[in-house]
This record gives structure tokens, C-alpha cells and sequence, in this order.
């Protein structure tokens, strides 16, 4: 079967599955995800043995490192898996619930219904326990999804697709919710992508040249972000001690994700008193500083910043480091630098960091606190399906709502219109 045939009756497969799941209860629902978890418990030899597949290929293939790392998987990693399809289960069911009902002039009520999307195509790489992440969101918020990932870790995707199956099927649920693309040809990604007539929302997990693509190309909706500078802002009522922890951990705890800080912007007159602390650590953990004239006159040794360097997704031990003149300056330089992404003020007055969560136009804004919390899972949603810094629809880290949409629902007895 050539490539297209192939996306065509998959994602004719999926619409029908979609229709099914939608009109599932929670407790079918729930039932599916607590079968594929004990799935995979049970299935963890069989799984691992897959996954070494994967593993063993990579390595012949000269993948480096962080992604045979990100691809294998262990007796603890499938014991998470499982849990966190637990954890999905005892989530709330956002499908059905109706908000906002009230009663108009004529005697109707109206308010709003929330539904799920329909069907909800996922494209990501290296990390087969993105499959399960995926898989419980929708299923949970009542989506059919298809799922396209990397082809370095196809054996165990699949491995992990059969569990969720078993999951389903036990439930009465048709196991067309939940499908895992067997083919390898990145012509499948095109496909996909361009198929409104059976994919509803397309969301990207992988690197900026991926989700930069697809959103070129797309002709469905696609939730995403493109890069994730950080800002830091070191208010010049901040408590320092404060300062200090925060802007260690927004960078230091994890350097690789999305939601790391990598530019440290702080106000002139604390600036010679936090400045040289924070280098410090910085420099006790390995940490390159790249900063402004005034930043270098404080930190003996720090590389001058260049323009391109504010803009910098740097996912590396590199941080930018610019003093500015109060929060105008600060607010100004995020608007002009940022990605939209998460961005944070330490400080102790309340009218500041009021501007600050009013006037900075990022999908998470936070006051007093790291930016590494930009999570779903720290957000309390249980798990997310991506971040998004899109304006429209589901904005930040996307949960089961994000998941789903409203509809308005009307309510009368025997109302007609004059």
C-alpha cells in the first residue's frame, strides 16, 4: 500500500473511532486507561525488548548520546508510564460539563458545552513515552488521535501501541482511537498534515526545524511553539536571596527543556549587589555568561553578548546577561527578544509585578517564582500534550482541556421567537 492509500484509510479510521469515543462515558473511559496501564505492566518484557531494538539501532546509526538516552527505556520509566496513565484516569472529565447557563429575556437558558476536538494528530521524536503521554490525553478528553513518531523508536511505540489496544479493547472501545503510523516514510508527516477532512488539530513535540515545517505546510490547525527564551527579571525591590535561587534554578536545574531560562535581565541599582553572586554559581556549575557592557563591568571574564545572542534558544550552559534601567526597560526588551514563552519578575512590590503579569504577553507570566514550573504537571493539569505560545485556542501548557473546545447549548421549553 503506497504512502497516501496508507494516511487515507488511517485517517478515515480515526473519524469513525472519534465518533465512538466521544460519546464514551468517563467510567468507559477510565476503564480503557487502567487496563492499557496494567498492560503494560504486565507486557514490560516484551516492551524492553523492543525498546533494545530501538536502542541498539541508534547506536549503529550514530545517534549521539542525549537522544539514545531521550529513546531508552527501563523496568522504571515503563512503571511511569503506567502510572501516569493512572494518574490520567483520576483526572476530572472535562466532557459534558456545561458553565455559564443562564436565563435570557425570552426564557432560554444559554451557556457552553465542552467537546472534545475530534481527531488530534501528533507528531513527535525520540521519546516513546511521549506515545503513552498522547494516547491517555486524548483518549481521556474524548479525541481519537494518531501518532507519528520518530522513526528510531518505531519498534517501541508500537510495543507500547499494542498495550493501549489491549486497553481498549477490554473497555468496548474500538482500538482505531489510539493509532501508531507503522510506516517510516517521512512522506506520512506530508500526509498528515494536509488532511483536514480527517485530522481536526495537529500538534508538533521536536526541534524548532520540525515544528517550523510543519507549521509551513499545515493545512490543519496546529497547536505549538517555536523556541523558549526565557527571561529572568531581577526587579530592583527584589529580595536578593530571593534573586538569587530563582535565577539559579530557571537555568541550572535543567538546561535542555523549553522552559529554561536564557536570558538574565536585572536592574541597575541592584545590580553590582546580585551580579557577582550569581556569577559565581553560575560559574561553579559550569555556566558561560555572555553579557552586556555594563553586565562585563561588574563579572570579570564575561564573553561580550552579540545582538543575535538575545535571541538565543541556547538549551546549553550559556546565559545572556543585560542590566537595564527599571521594569519599562525590562518589559520592552522581553516584547522586542522573547518567544512568548515564560517569562518571570522577582520583586517585592506588588504594583510592579502586577504591570509585569499585565503588560508581558507570554503564554505563562509568573511573579517570584522559576520559570522551570512552566509544566503541566506542575500547572496541576496531570500531564500535557505540548506547550503552546499560539494565541487562539489553548494557550501555555495543554492539558485535557486544551484538548477540548466549547459549543453553545441552549435550553428552552417550548420557547419560539417573535
Amino acid at each position: 500500500m503506497d504512502v497516501q492509500t496508507y494516511m487515507v484509510s488511517v485517517g478515515k479510521a480515526a473519524r469513525a473511532a472519534a465518533r465512538a469515543i466521544a460519546r464514551a462515558d468517563t467510567a468507559t473511559k477510565n476503564r480503557a486507561l487502567l487496563a492499557a496501564a496494567e498492560a503494560l505492566t504486565r507486557g514490560s518484557n516484551a516492551l524492553l525488548a523492543a525498546n533494545a531494538r530501538d536502542v541498539d539501532a541508534a547506536r549503529a546509526a550514530g545517534l549521539d548520546a542525549p537522544m539514545v538516552d531521550r529513546l531508552t527505556l527501563s523496568p522504571k520509566t515503563i512503571a511511569t508510564m503506567a502510572q501516569g496513565l493512572a494518574e490520567v484516569a483520576a483526572l476530572p472529565d472535562p466532557v459534558g460539563e456545561i458553565t455559564g447557563l443562564r436565563f435570557r429575556p425570552s426564557g432560554i437558558q444559554v451557556g457552553h458545552m465542552r467537546v472534545p476536538l475530534g481527531v488530534v494528530g501528533i507528531i513527535y521524536e525520540s521519546r516513546p513515552n511521549v506515545t503513552v503521554e498522547a494516547a491517555s490525553l486524548c483518549l481521556k478528553s474524548g479525541n481519537a488521535t494518531v501518532l507519528r513518531g520518530g522513526s528510531e523508536a518505531v519498534h517501541s511505540n508500537q510495543a507500547i501501541a499494542a498495550c493501549v489496544h489491549q486497553g481498549l479493547r477490554e473497555a468496548g472501545l474500538p482500538q482505531e482511537v489510539v493509532q501508531v503510523l507503522s510506516t517510516t516514510d517521512r512522506a506520512a508527516v506530508g500526509q498528515m498534515i494536509t488532511m483536514p477532512e480527517y485530522i481536526d488539530v495537529i500538534v508538533p513535540r521536536g526541534g524548532k526545524g520540525l515544528i517550523e515545517r510543519i507549521s509551513a505546510e499545515a493545512r490543519v490547525p496546529v497547536i505549538k511553539h517555536l523556541d523558549g527564551v526565557c527571561h529572568v527579571y531581577i526587579d530592583a525591590a527584589a529580595d536578593l536571596d530571593k534573586a538569587v535561587r530563582i535565577a539559579d534554578n530557571a537555568k541550572t536545574q535543567r538546561l535542555s527543556t523549553c522552559n529554561t531560562m536564557e536570558t538574565l535581565l536585572v536592574d541597575r541599582p541592584v545590580a553590582a549587589a546580585v551580579l557577582p553572586r550569581l556569577a559565581e554559581v553560575y560559574r561553579q556549575k559550569g555556566i558561560e555568561l555572555r553579557g552586556d557592557a555594563a553586565a562585563r563591568a561588574l563579572v570579570p571574564g564575561m564573553l561580550e553578548a552579540t545582538e543575535a545572542d538575545w535571541y538565543a534558544e541556547y538549551l546549553d550552559a550559556i546565559l545572556a546577561v543585560r542590566i537595564v534601567d527599571g521594569l519599562d526597560q525590562a518589559i520592552e526588551h522581553i516584547a522586542r527578544y522573547g518567544s512568548q514563552h515564560t517569562d518571570a519578575i522577582v520583586t517585592e512590590d506588588l504594583s510592579r509585578a502586577r504591570r509585569f503579569l499585565r503588560e508581558v504577553d507570554s503564554s505563562s507570566v509568573m511573579v517570584n517564582a522559576s520559570t522551570r514550573f512552566a509544566d503541566g504537571f506542575e500547572y496541576g493539569l496531570g500531564a500535557e500534550i505540548g506547550i503552546s505560545t499560539d494565541r487562539l485556542h489553548a494557550r501555555g501548557p495543554v492539558g485535557l482541556e486544551g484538548l477540548t473546545n466549547q459549543k453553545w447549548v441552549v435550553i428552552g421549553d417550548g420557547q419560539v421567537r417573535g
